[in-house]
């Protein structure tokens, strides 16, 4: 008995030990400076949205946590995902391949653009608890091969990734493209300095011949108790014969019609279809709303993401992409629904198969 208490004695105290070492690194930075305060979305000491926003549902944090632990949706599926190993194809025209949730490999006109990589089982600062993947990565971070650019939305959690970021950062020469004051982080976890480009909203930087837009967007960030510290961005990559969009975490605004008009037409969009609920409408979208962005921004092919990976909300996992089906149907919208790994030729895309469904 004396042994296994010592055992599980030891055990726990290695394990506070590693969070008192790696969770306040996987914090990050102290997001600040002058470009910061020079931003004309960053007001009384916080980054806001043009127009107020809730990011809580109204019961708080205890009505959260109990619908999250005893709501009686199907929150998992009941088999295996299938993933798609990596494939070899054509490097020229417009190729995306999604790695599921947010994570996604954009090969626009010979340059290869990776958005909110995440290949950590679980999107928290611990990774002994919180959302945990309900799909293994489908392809080892050193299977995607060399990227020009690192394209980051916001810091949260399930899109900027510590462990991930680190690899990258060692691996390769690819520049992180972020919204404001997510340097901070990255360079606490030294990515160099000179790889790093911050950009305010309309601001732009080119990589690789594409030039990559930092677009409005309607969400929040901190990955600590300091809220909003840090920009968040939806993404306009335009090639010289290609675009895409990426919506990245956003509720649905009247921006989207002004990014059509001022970056589009898209040939593809990426967005967000998934995590939304009653109680927080004005910051994550439904699949209905990710349709009408798609379309106020002059989308072409629409494929959806934010979704299928981690449990993020009340809903059940499939609901996020049978509503899309549905209203893309409706509204005659191209679609794709690739499984994780997929690479999507997007001038030859897949039919959607309802791949999901045996799953739900």
């Amino acid at each position: 008995m004396k042994k296994v208490t010592a055992t599980l004695l030891g055990v726990t105290a290695g394990a506070v030990a590693w969070a008192l070492r790696d969770v306040p690194a996987a914090l990050g930075g102290r997001p600040g400076g002058e470009r910061v305060r020079r931003s004309p979305q960053y007001r009384a000491g916080k980054f806001r949205n043009p127009a107020p926003t809730r990011t809580m549902p109204s019961g708080g944090a205890a009505e959260t946590v109990r619908e999250l632990l005893f709501g009686d949706q199907r929150r998992h599926p009941v088999g295996e995902v299938p993933l798609v190993r990596p494939s070899v194809g054509a490097a020229d025209g417009l190729h995306i391949t999604w790695y599921g949730h947010a994570s996604s490999l954009v090969e626009i006109d010979g340059a290869r653009i990776l958005i909110d990589p995440v290949w950590s089982e679980r999107c928290s600062p611990s990774r002994l608890v919180g959302p945990k993947r309900m799909h293994p990565v489908p392809h080892e971070l050193g299977e995607v091969g060399p990227v020009d650019a690192v394209v980051i939305s916001h810091d949260h959690y399930d899109h900027l990734d510590r462990a991930t970021v680190r690899v990258l950062a060692e691996a390769g020469r690819a520049v992180f493209v972020v919204p404001l004051g997510i340097g901070a982080h990255l360079r606490r976890w030294r990515v160099p300095a000179e790889r790093i480009v911050e950009l305010d909203w309309d601001e732009s930087h080119e990589v690789a011949g594409v030039r990559l837009v930092a677009t409005p967007a309607q969400h929040f960030s901190g990955r600590g108790l300091r809220r909003d510290p840090t920009l968040w961005a939806s993404w306009a990559v335009i090639g010289p014969r290609h675009r895409v969009y990426y919506s990245g975490d956003t509720g649905y605004f009247d921006g989207y019609r002004r990014i059509g008009e001022r970056y589009g037409p898209f040939d593809a969009s990426l967005v967000q279809i998934g995590a939304y609920g009653p109680g927080w409408p004005d910051i994550h979208m439904t699949p209905e709303e990710g349709v009408a962005a798609h379309r106020d921004v002059r989308g072409g092919l629409l494929i959806p993401v934010h979704w299928a990976t981690f449990n993020l909300a009340f809903h059940d996992w499939t609901e996020p992409v049978d509503r899309v089906w549905r209203e893309a149907k409706a509204l005659d919208v191209p679609l794709a629904v690739p499984r994780p790994g997929e690479r999507v030729d997007v001038a030859d895309p897949p039919a959607v198969d309802g791949w999901w469904q045996a799953l739900a």
